[in-house]
């Protein structure tokens, strides 16, 4: 079961865009497809400006990344694949495993495709508020959201390997006009959120675009 997200976020540097793209859809994401335990992936480009510009999202099996296979593409890296990886600002790598997946009522259980765009939110908490957390989620913050039309899912992951804070919220929408609507609104602005983001820490949020899916 596929109930793992490994994320990889880049951005070119000096590597011309051309050859940046030529590589990553041509070369590097076809070979991990072909190991064992990858089952989907997706490349999305920023919507909100800020940097890492692109994201490559996978979905894998458990144990996926220790995999011999998965290690003998590093150990076989094709010339072109050093050069890139050597001239490549940020390859930044994050792990995480499933910890809760909603849809919307009636919702089929797969989607079909990538959606078109993705929110992604992660944030770290106390130990003490982790209950807390985890209830807001639960009670408010996601039914608030699976009711905004346009969201598609909500997944939870904690992290368990790679930089950055230890929970991610995963949210596939219809696009970034989910974010005028005003059921959006109403659910960022309760005061159960203000309680939990007021202990966070290292709180990341950004929004990307559909570039190509495989």
């Amino acid at each position: 079961m596929p109930d793992r997200l490994f994320l990889a976020y880049t951005e070119p540097g000096s590597v011309p865009e051309d050859e940046f793209h030529d590589w990553y859809d041509n070369e590097h994401l076809p070979a991990r497809l072909a190991v064992p335990g990858f089952h989907s992936a997706a490349r999305y480009r920023a919507a909100d400006g800020a940097v890492p510009t692109w994201l490559a999202v996978y979905d894998i099996a458990p144990g996926t990344l220790d995999s011999a296979a998965y290690k003998d593409l590093y150990a076989n890296n094709s010339d072109r694949e050093k050069s890139v990886l050597k001239r490549l600002d940020t390859l930044r790598r994050r792990e995480y495993e499933l910890i809760g997946d909603e849809r919307p009522a009636g919702a089929p259980d797969k989607s079909p495709e990538a959606s078109p765009a993705l929110l992604l939110v992660s944030m770290s908490v106390p130990p003490e508020g982790v209950d807390d957390m985890n209830a807001w989620y639960a009670e408010e913050h996601i039914p608030m959201l699976l009711a905004v039309p346009g969201w598609r899912r909500v997944r939870r992951y904690r992290q368990i390997s790679g930089d950055g804070p230890e929970y991610l919220s995963f949210h596939d929408v219809d696009g970034h006009h989910v974010f005028d609507q005003e059921a959006y609104k109403a659910a960022i602005t309760t005061p159960w959120r203000e309680r939990i983001l007021k202990t966070a820490i290292g709180r990341e949020r950004r929004v990307f675009s559909l570039h190509k899916a495989f």
